[in-house]
């Protein structure tokens, strides 16, 4: 797939490429947000040696989540710590806004929902993320980046992030489907970190690393994904309720199913971090 063939999905709009972001760099209400992360934190020293001029870099992990006291559970962020990121970032209500890192849209994709969830509906993603804005010679700057003090007014929809809580009363409910985005492995229970293995019981494994093409930054093509949800058993017709370990590959999910046209998907952020360590909670393997 080329980095232009974005008509192809149900909605392309939630995508940008390249040279559409060099065009639109300089337009007034345009923001960019640099979401290249390392465990070791380094993630800020690669954005102060190169990034799309303009952009501001975010930490998902510190910018965008909560951790739960006394656990490795990682949630969304609460609305004051939101604003003042995007506050600090120069992204106000209604910007529009492009999100890349340099791992195939699993940090750009927190970043989207994270967005979404608080109300802001016109971010894309990068295709191809920063290796192709390299690719084709666009610039990068190695500047600071100062951003204009700017109004963001968090709305949170309540339907986008749901709780344990929240998932538990929805198990064996019609029209609701589970999508476990987690590697097969953890999803049979044969793999994993929590204390119980397995998955939440009726989820469906649709792995978020399959929906980006191997050894690439972009994801596959339209015809592609469609067949991956089709042998999977996802219906366009269920509330989609996405999650994995901590987070990222739900989100992940979550941006794909919506690119294709999915209207009611949801994440539990939670993921597997939370459920398999409660042991109040049914597990299925």
């Amino acid at each position: 797939m080329t980095e232009y063939r974005v008509g192809e999905y149900a909605r392309p709009e939630l995508l940008a490429t390249p040279h559409w972001l060099a065009e639109n760099l300089e337009r007034p209400g345009f923001g960019v947000l640099d979401l290249r992360w390392r465990p070791d934190g380094s993630g800020r020293r690669l954005y102060a040696s190169g990034h799309i001029p303009g952009a501001a870099y975010l930490d998902w992990r510190a910018d965008l989540t909560e951790q739960e006291e006394d656990t490795e559970i990682l949630l969304l962020a609460g609305p004051q710590r939101v604003t003042e990121t995007m506050t600090r970032a120069g992204i106000g209500n209604g910007m529009a806004t492009v999100i890349y890192d340099d791992t195939g849209a699993t940090y750009a994709s927190r970043a989207w929902w994270t967005l979404r969830a608080y109300g802001l509906d016109s971010a894309r993603i990068l295709v191809g993320g920063l290796a192709a804005w390299r690719d084709l010679g666009l610039p990068v700057s190695s500047a600071a980046e100062l951003r204009p003090p700017i109004t963001f007014t968090p709305r949170l929809d309540a339907r986008a992030r749901l709780t344990a809580h929240d998932v538990r009363q929805l198990l064996n409910t019609p029209g609701v489907q589970f999508l476990d985005a987690r590697i097969p492995a953890e999803f049979s229970g044969h793999a994993g970190a929590a204390r119980r293995l397995g998955h939440i019981p009726g989820a469906l494994n649709v792995p978020a690393a399959a929906t980006t093409l191997p050894g690439e930054t972009q994801f596959r093509p339209a015809h592609e994904i469609k067949d991956l949800l089709r042998r999977a058993g996802v219906s366009s017709r269920q509330r989609l309720i996405c999650y994995d370990d901590a987070g990222m590959g739900a989100c992940k999910l979550a941006f794909v199913l919506t690119l294709m046209g999915y209207e009611n998907v949801a994440v539990y952020d939670g993921g597997w971090s939370e459920w398999g360590e409660r042991l109040d909670l049914p597990v299925e393997t």
